[in-house]
């Protein structure tokens, strides 16, 4: 918590998330909030085809991109540990390892998706997008 603090008090007010890890693995997130930001890193907009999309602040994006290839390489050092016949353990270990690192990425997405879309959705009147979170909330669990 205290790196947050310094940025604090060094003025930094640009939103972003900073993951404090414990020891058990977890992590636990902080948002700064920003008036510069009010759709804290992203907005729901529709495309060509009147399908919803996300527009995500540059920085989050690649947050979640840097995530998602550590999760890759995870994987495939799974299934190299399969080739070369690594005893079940610890090939279990990697993969409860990739479902925690997954499940980082879920919660990071989950969180921007309320603060940005489902709150903007909201204040334009449009209640639906509380059953489509109720609906993804289900899958997740």
């Amino acid at each position: 918590m205290t790196e947050i603090n310094e940025r604090k008090k060094m003025g930094q007010g640009k939103e972003e998330a900073d993951q404090i890890f414990d020891k058990s693995g977890k992590t636990e997130k902080t948002l700064e909030k920003s008036s510069e930001n009010p759709c804290h890193n992203c907005s729901v907009k529709k495309n060509v085809q009147d399908e919803n999309i996300t527009i995500r602040d540059e920085k989050l994006k690649a947050s979640l991109v840097t995530r998602l290839n550590r999760v890759e390489g995870q994987v495939r050092g799974i299934k190299g540990m399969i080739e070369r016949d690594v005893y079940c353990n610890d090939v279990l270990n990697q993969i409860a390892a990739v479902q925690a690192a997954l499940d980082s990425v879920s919660k990071l997405v989950l969180e921007n998706h309320i603060r940005g879309c489902l709150v903007e959705k909201i204040q334009a009147g449009d209640d639906k997008i509380v059953d489509e979170l109720l609906v993804t909330i289900g899958k997740m669990l």
